[in-house]
This record gives structure tokens, sequence and C-alpha cells, in this order.
């Protein structure tokens, strides 16, 4: 379901989907369908610094709802500017208007979605992060990741932003030099930022990384 509206603030039209959402499900519980506890899913949609205008972001972000919810549920987008680099939150009712069936969140369907947010990008030329095989973090590891204080994390995401960009080992690592990584060479490589203390071998924060 597609609405064109003029609206003079954001908030209005958070209260028109809201209301569109509820709509929905109050019509899931009178045809005898249990609405889900969860209201709404929020997937969040990044975009590499400079690759892409907020216009192509909307207009993937838009491609990408439309593919993955198939027209059945109410979906809004918000395209952000900010922090840098451009990013979708795309914001959809977990229960459809056509069965009023739930969306399923699960591993599945979370690889599912990946994998179509990837195959979008890729269409349009843009870049992607390879998936990671490590296992989840702890819950300490966790939550220092989202102060932006673990090591590791830091190093996964310099990472992953500079190894689709180097055109070999060689300049992969002087790129990591460059963005304030010491390297040490051994069985497993190294890293170290600065202003830390120890090595953090690359092999520990997963496979792909070795």
């Amino acid at each position: 379901m597609i609405r064109f509206l003029y609206l003079r603030s954001a908030v209005q039209l958070l209260i028109v989907f809201a209301n569109e959402f509820e709509w929905t499900r109050n019509l899931a519980e009178q045809r005898g369908a249990i609405p889900p506890k969860v209201i709404a899913r929020h997937p969040i949609q990044s975009f590499d610094v400079g690759e892409v205008s907020p216009e192509v972001a909307h207009e993937i972000g838009k491609q990408f709802a439309d593919e993955l919810l198939k027209g059945k549920h109410e979906y809004v987008i918000a395209t952000h500017i900010g922090k840098g680099h451009c990013h979708n939150h795309i914001i959809f009712n977990a229960v459809n208007f056509v069965d009023y069936h739930c969306y399923r969140s699960n591993k599945r369907t979370y690889q599912g979605l990946r994998q179509l947010s990837d195959d979008i990008c890729k269409e349009h030329g843009l870049s992607v992060i390879p998936p990671s095989q490590s296992k989840g973090m702890e819950y300490k590891e966790y939550s220092e990741a989202k102060k932006g204080t673990n090591w590791k994390q830091k190093l996964k995401q310099t990472i992953d932003r500079l190894v689709i960009t180097a055109k070999d080992y060689d300049e992969f690592l002087k790129l990591m030099q460059e963005a304030g990584y010491e390297a040490k060479p051994g069985k497993y490589i190294s890293f170290r930022a600065e202003g830390q203390e120890r090595f953090t071998r690359a092999k520990t924060i997963g496979e792909n990384y070795t």
C-alpha cells in the first residue's frame, strides 16, 4: 500500500502511518488472527560514505522494501543524510493487510533480508560488507561495542571498509596504516590501533579475517 501525502511535518507523517498500522492490526484481531507483540520491524540499510546520493539511496530502499514485502505490508522509508553517510530507516507493519499473517523474524529470514539488500546494492554498482563468520559477542563486549570503545569491533569495521577498496594485500596494509593501525605479521596477522595497549589477532574477530 503506497500513499502520497502532503503533510506539514514528520510528526504528522508518523501519526498517519501509526494509524494505518493499527487499523490493519485491528482488522487482524476481528478476523481471528492474533497480531504479534511486535508492532513493526525496522531494518536499517546503510551505504558507504560518498558512494550514493540521497535520491538513489531512497530509490534503493524502496526497491528493497517492495521486493521484501511483496506489496503486503504498509511501510515507510526515511532516508537520513547525517553522520557522513546515507542510510535508510525502513519501518513496516509486522502484520500484513492481505491475509493478516505476521512477519516471521528469525535467522533464516534475516539472512534472506540481508542477501536481498546486498543483491540490490550490487545491481546498482555499490559495495557490500562480506558476511562475518564470527560467533555472537558476549553482553559486555556488545555493550562496549555500542559505546564505540571496543577495539575488535573498530578493527572489524575498518577491515570491512578498506578490504573492498584495496587492489592487493600490500595496498590493504598501507590503507590500514593510514587508518592508524600498526600491523604485526606472523602465523596470524595482528593489528594495534593508536592508543591500544595490545595487538589484536585478526583471527579472533572471525574466520574471514585470518
